[in-house]
């Protein structure tokens, strides 16, 4: 059977030219296989095991045969194709060879006019036999492997349909739920209990078909958006009083062209408008549209002349000049007494005997007021080219899609609650295209999951308009879609070697409006966009996964060779690699072919990661290194390196017991193959998520284990393990007081990093900052260096030094008075570790703003921002950062003058700090010593106090030696002991002074000289 590239008609074999609108067809293809969603029917008879008991077998034979032709019959009025009879069954396709939009909508009127088609052979059996033939079936869609030579359609669809078929009583029709919820507005159905079937893990549900009746129009109730112009343009034509005007809106389908109509005829109060439709299929519809608009013109009947030939109130024919000529002085006798508005709708499915009709309209009834208002799909003018060309009163309106401001305006008007994030979704998806912002606005109302998926009414749209291309440009599209949503005239050319005319086909899509022209992202090459991504996955979807396997690996290669430019090559090969290797995995067996791309993709991935969390995008590295893991078999060497990275990257995004797990199971493979390295670079990365995750570990058991391993690792001249053992060593020397050791072990190791890892130097260079805060260094030196640590951060791509350094910068920039620049400082990094979705990072950085708060005199923002910090934390069980968190939100409350919930939270610090964190320690001390002078307690405040001054005067954290020494001037005030007073205030100072901290030191003077 050959399909017409034109209009979609389905040929007899060795046609030449298409018996439908005449265009010329291509040769004959060989079959082609195909991945389609079709509509199965299967249709059986019961009683006809008894029925053979009590006829001759040639009678029943005969039976059989009327019940068969009548079945085939039937499927084939409606489009489908009868696959098979087996025993008394049917077992018919809708979708094969051509996809039509409304496959299941045919199949289940198929079913339909099956059941009631059995009347007349029942009254013969009643008569002849006293027993009735009654069926039972089931209609079901989904995605099937077509084009093979042995059957039409195979997979899971087609058993689905069988059971259904199965399941069903005498006379009943069960409906699948894909089925369903494509016809569901045409049909009245009553869902039935699930189904147990034989092969199916999960029961089936069902619909059992009461009728089938037209399907509504679409929703009209949401307000039109855009098309202004389009519809001046209407307004205008129909201004022409005393002319006939031919107009036709074009554009593909779901893009308004009937909304556009029907908000142009609500504006009209002084025209007589009648309406007609052409149809996709069926016996006698050449004049359809005609017998629509004659019946409501004379709707009490009495046709005479050509008319009555095709209204049906006459037996003889006329001819298509005579019955044009009848029906235009119809339409002019109307508009004699008031201007008519002809509205013909999917004229692309129009006969050419109808589309003649209409252009006879147009030449010849110049003086009446007549509107012809056509709409229909951009196919027509391959079928007609010279449509409404050369006619003075002749205009054509392409419809584009929605500009996007104007889709998203439209999402709002259909759901003004949907999640921001759904909506851009939607915005990428839909391109546009008003029913398909619908339909998956639709489908998000249903199921927030379900966002990216293509709805099935979409699905099927598509499918039949990808299905009308001829083969040749199929091919280019499809092999267009492995690349993805934009691709490259040379990629295609690398995966369709045997089309010679690759460029020919390409301005063939363009023409057709399924891709356009792209800014390449490679050098000397032209790239392509899919108008939207549906198509793009409608084509992609289509293809067998076998086909994909061995385009995904061939894309890569080319891509391995062309595409050195791209700063992401490794992941975009890794990703096509990984995609090829996936679909052989489904296919099955592997072979050894497959099994070595898996490991090239893995390896592609693992590096990509690596560049991931050197830029500071710590979620793409949990992902990609996830799917390198996955790729990997047991016992493979970079799988068990790609699980122990996974698993430092869980514990820094906080999920630690995962990444227990995970590391479990790395540090087991490492064993048995005597990885002796990354057992060593496991114990680091274990302490690293015990020191955040557990309060009773202890950081000098940690720094004495991260020597050992140190020791361990330049044994084995691993040098990359070395420096993160220095790094890791220097963090826990900071955290213990001594900022100037850590100091001295970072810059040394990040002299041997600059060699090793860029990565791995960033993040010393972020621990060298924070060291800016805590340590003894100057503010204005501080200052000096987050600009020299910007620029560094800035030029290697570093998103997370960067933030870093925007936030400490924020917190000296406060001590300096500075307010406003500090908080745009650190406003700018806090949303960049945010944006890079870093929870841990992110709401580690809230100490930061609540020191930069309670700087400027506000500890309701410190608190606020504490308090977010503190609740993000406790969600991911961090307890390291959260320690310190909630030291100073408790400083905050402290400041605010709640006592009470200022003593919870240094209860709820001690539960969470470790014994050897003096830190958030010595501040819960210092707010209880506070809030104890204040109550009088002068006694146990000093002792408080001299608690805290014996954690932090072995260190030489500044901040809190200023702190210390303004809570014992407040105790000493409260006390009545002025000198005692006067020399706390000139400690604070000093060390204020030491810090070049000048607000402190404004505050600290202005205070003295009060005394």
């Amino acid at each position: 059977m050959v399909v017409c590239p034109s209009c979609g008609a389905e040929n007899r074999e060795g046609a030449r030219f298409c018996d439908s609108c005449g265009a010329p067809l291509p040769a004959t293809q060989p079959a082609r296989e195909a991945r389609k969603v079709v509509t199965v029917l299967f249709c059986d008879v019961t009683g006809s095991t008894a029925l053979g008991e009590r006829i001759d077998p040639e009678s029943l034979r005969r039976v059989m045969s009327r019940y068969f032709e009548t079945a085939k019959a039937i499927v084939e009025r409606h489009g489908g194709s009868v696959e098979k009879f087996i025993g008394d069954a049917v077992m018919a396709v809708f979708g094969v060879p051509v996809v039509h939009e409304d496959d299941a909508l045919r199949a289940v009127r198929s079913a339909d006019e099956l059941r009631a088609g059995l009347g007349e052979l029942n009254d013969e059996l009643e008569r002849s036999y006293g027993t009735r033939l009654e069926l039972r079936m089931g209609v079901n869609t989904g995605e099937v492997v077509t084009g093979t030579e042995e059957r039409l359609a195979t997979g899971d669809a087609v058993n689905v349909a069988a059971r259904l078929e199965q399941a069903a009583g005498p006379g009943e029709i069960l409906l699948g739920e894909e089925t369903h919820h494509l016809v569901r507005s045409a049909v009245d159905a009553e869902p039935v209990e699930p189904l147990s079937a034989k092969g199916k893990a999960e029961p089936l549900h069902a619909y059992r078909l009461v009728s089938v009746h037209a399907a509504p129009p679409r929703r009209q109730d949401v307000r039109m958006v855009g098309r202004e112009r389009q519809r001046k343009l209407l307004v205008d034509a129909f201004a022409h009083e005393r002319s006939c005007q031919l107009f036709t809106i074009l554009g593909p389908a779901g893009v308004g062209k009937t909304r556009l109509a029907v908000e142009f005829l609500r504006g009209l109060d002084d025209a007589t408008v009648v309406r007609g439709r052409c149809l996709s299929y069926g016996e006698g519809i050449s004049y359809w549209p005609v017998t629509e608009i004659v019946k409501q013109l004379l709707p009490d009947g009495g046709v005479t002349g050509p008319l009555a030939a095709i209204v049906g109130d006459e037996a003889e024919s006329s001819s298509p000049e005579e019955i044009a000529w009848a029906f235009r002085k119809l339409l002019e006798s109307y508009a004699a007494e008031r201007p008519l508005v002809v509205v013909l709708d999917d004229v692309h499915w129009g006969e050419p005997v109808f589309l003649d009709l209409v252009e006879h309209i147009a030449d010849l009834s110049r003086g009446a007021p007549i509107l012809v208002l056509c709409m229909g799909r951009p196919e027509l003018l391959d079928r007609r080219p010279a449509w409404s060309g050369g006619k003075l009163n002749a205009t054509n309106v392409l419809l584009e899609p929605l500009a996007p401001e104007e889709a998203a305006e439209l999402i709002a008007e259909l759901d003004g609650g949907i999640d921001p994030g759904l909506s851009e979704r939607i915005l990428e998806a839909a391109g546009g295209n008003p029913l398909f912002v619908e339909e998956m606005v639709a489908m998000v109302a249903e199921d927030d999951e379900a966002a990216m998926t293509v709805p099935p009414t979409i699905q099927a749209l598509l499918a039949a308009r990808l299905d009308q291309l001829e083969p040749a440009e199929r091919d280019v599209l499809e092999r267009g879609a492995v690349e993805g949503q934009v691709f490259h005239r040379g990629a295609l050319v690398a995966l369709a070697p045997e089309e010679p005319e690759v460029d020919g086909r390409l301005i063939a899509l363009v023409r057709k409006d399924l891709v356009r022209p792209e800014p390449t992202v490679l050098a000397n090459d032209e790239a392509y966009r899919f108008r939207h991504l549906l198509i793009r996955d409608t084509a992609y979807d289509a293809l067998p996964k076998a086909v994909r396997a061995q385009l995904h690996e061939r894309f890569a290669l080319w891509l391995e060779e062309h595409g050195a430019d791209l700063v992401e090559l490794d992941e975009i090969v890794g990703y096509h690699l990984e995609q090829a290797y996936g679909y052989r995995v489904e296919l099955g067996p592997l072979d050894g072919a497959a099994t070595a791309i898996g490991e090239r993709a893995a390896g592609r991935l693992v590096r990509s990661a690596e560049r991931a969390r050197g830029r500071g995008d710590i979620q793409a590295a949990k992902l990609l290194l996830g799917r390198a893991v996955e790729l990997l078999p047991e016992g493979h060497p970079e799988r068990r390196g790609a699980q122990a990275a996974r698993a430092h990257v869980l514990s820094e995004l906080g999920e630690f017991a995962a990444a227990a797990v995970l590391r479990g199971e790395a540090k087991a493979a490492a064993r048995a193959s005597g990885d002796e390295a990354l057992l060593a670079r496991l114990v680091l990365s274990a302490l690293e998520a015990e020191i955040q995750s557990e309060p009773e570990a202890t950081m000098r058991v940690a720094l004495a284990a991260a020597e050992k391993a140190h020791a361990e690792l330049e044994r084995l001249g691993d040098e990359y393990g070395a420096v993160w053992a220095l790094r890791l060593m220097g963090n826990f020397q900071g955290w213990l007081g001594n900022s100037r050791e850590s100091e001295r072990t970072w810059k040394h190791a990040l002299e041997r990093a600059e060699r090793v890892d860029p990565r791995l130097r960033d993040e010393i260079l972020i621990w060298l900052l924070w060291e800016l805060w805590w340590g003894p260094d100057p503010a204005d030196e501080g200052l000096r260096r987050c600009g020299d640590y910007l620029e560094r951060a800035r030029r290697s791509g570093s998103k997370r030094l960067e933030a870093v350094a925007l936030n400490i910068r924020g917190v000296l920039e406060a001590y300096v008075g500075r307010f406003e620049e500090a908080r745009a400082s650190h406003d700018t990094g806090w949303a960049l570790l945010h944006d890079l979705g870093d929870p841990i990072w992110w709401a580690g950085a809230a100490m930061l703003r609540g020191e930069l708060e309670l700087t400027a005199g506000d500890p309701q923002a410190a608190y606020d921002a504490l308090a977010e910090g503190h609740r993000v934390l406790a969600e991911h069980a961090e307890t390291g950062y959260l320690a310190t968190v909630v030291g100073l939100q408790a400083q905050a409350a402290l400041e605010l003058g709640r006592e009470d919930e200022a003593l919870e939270l240094t209860d709820e610090t001690e539960r969470l700090a470790q014994k050897d964190d003096f830190e958030p320690r010595a501040r819960l001390r210092l707010v209880r010593a506070v809030v104890q002078a204040r109550r009088g307690g002068i006694g146990r405040a000093e002792e408080l106090a001299r608690e805290a001054a014996g954690l932090i005067e072995p260190t030489d954290y500044l901040f809190l030696y200023v702190n210390l020494n303004l809570v014992r001037a407040e105790i000493a005030r409260l006390a009545g002991r002025q000198e005692a007073e006067r020399e706390a205030l000139e400690k604070a100072l000093a060390s204020a002074e030491e810090k070049g901290c000048l607000v402190a030191m404004k505050q600290i003077r202005e205070r003295l000289g009060a005394l």
